[in-house]
């Protein structure tokens, strides 16, 4: 399979900020008002939008947008004023947990009645649906692990080896065929699916770009590494049981090995990686510094407040028959072209 390593095109403006941040990248105008900034609404299309141009340009970046615009200081007084909207709000709005024990006892809880999307897809889930899911999760899957990354100079010892060994296991042992952005592509592919990187951001809802835009938003700031290892502790405890459900939803819809193996891999790994991470990486991050620990529990509860948000919108638009994208996803085809 060829990989473009080009980044993808810029997409289409949701609203005055995206609007203005566009074409700042483009040179074709100058950046948005603090007005617009400060009148946007924190979860919605338009900020969310612009907070992922702004952080995608530490990534791949975008085709045609000149690489130093990474480091762009007007740039960045932008980013921080859409970084401060979106915190503020889950600061408020987040349900915390009185403590990290509490916040770690209701991760490892498996509800005996689930209710999320993975059980949705599971028992009833169709194709269409399948394939809606994945082409938003690629905003993820197609550079998974790579947000994390941004913790690994912030952390040392017992917390850094194990983050390291997990995110080693991330990018395929090192072997490229076995990276998991790779066995996504794969799954996408089995799916009919564009598998180029970015290609879904267009039709990506604002809620699944929250959940991008906070692992990026706490990967970038030292301040926040609490967070972002409670971050991926979350991700690793819940994705397990949640990946075996959908290796089990996609077999019942029946969808391709490749799509199968994506989660299958998931529920081996993640199995073991849950142990590593709650005993070496936060156990070890807070024997160096306890006074993290409400940082590391909002980043759980954080993460939990926006995946609960976007369900409910999957949900929403699956269970009335609609689209849960933006735009929608080109026919079903006999085959991969």
């Amino acid at each position: 399979m060829h990989h473009d390593h080009r980044g993808p095109e810029l997409p289409p403006a949701r609203g005055p900020v995206s609007a203005a941040v566009t074409a700042y990248l483009r040179g074709t105008g100058p950046l948005p008002r603090a007005e617009d900034v400060g009148g946007a609404t924190a979860y919605g299309d338009d900020l969310q939008l612009a907070l992922y141009l702004c952080y995608e340009l530490h990534y791949r970046g975008f085709a045609g947008v000149a690489a130093q615009r990474e480091w762009d200081p007007d740039l960045l007084r932008v980013r921080s004023a859409l970084e401060h909207r979106f915190l503020s709000a889950l600061r408020a709005d987040t349900p915390g947990h009185d403590s990290l024990d509490d916040a770690l006892a209701a991760l490892l809880v498996e509800p005996v009645h689930g209710t999320g999307v993975s059980h949705y897809l599971r028992d009833e889930g169709e194709l269409w649906q399948l394939r809606e899911y994945a082409a938003q999760r690629s905003l993820y899957h197609l550079k998974e692990a790579d947000p994390h990354a941004w913790v690994l100079p912030r952390l040392w010892g017992r917390a850094k080896a194990a983050m390291a060994a997990v995110e080693f296991d991330e990018w395929g042992g090192g072997r490229a065929e076995r990276v998991h952005a790779r066995l996504f592509a794969d799954l996408m592919a089995d799916l009919d699916l564009d598998t180029a990187y970015g290609r879904y951001l267009d039709a990506a809802s604002a809620e699944v770009l929250a959940t991008v835009n906070l692992m990026s938003l706490f990967g970038l700031h030292r301040e926040l590494r609490g967070a972002l290892v409670g971050h991926f502790a979350a991700v690793e405890i819940t994705s397990s049981p949640g990946s075996r459900r959908l290796a089990e939803a996609l077999r019942r819809t029946g969808a391709g090995p490749a799509a199968r193996f994506f989660y299958d891999e998931h529920v081996e790994a993640d199995a073991v990686h849950e142990q590593v991470v709650r005993h070496d990486v936060i156990g070890g991050l807070l024997a160096e510094e306890p006074h993290l620990a409400a940082d590391v529990a909002f980043g759980m509860d954080a993460t939990g407040y926006l995946e609960d948000r976007l369900g409910a919108r999957l949900l929403a638009d699956w269970r009335a028959g609609r689209s849960s994208l933006r735009t929608p996803l080109a026919a079903r085809t006999t085959g991969v072209s």
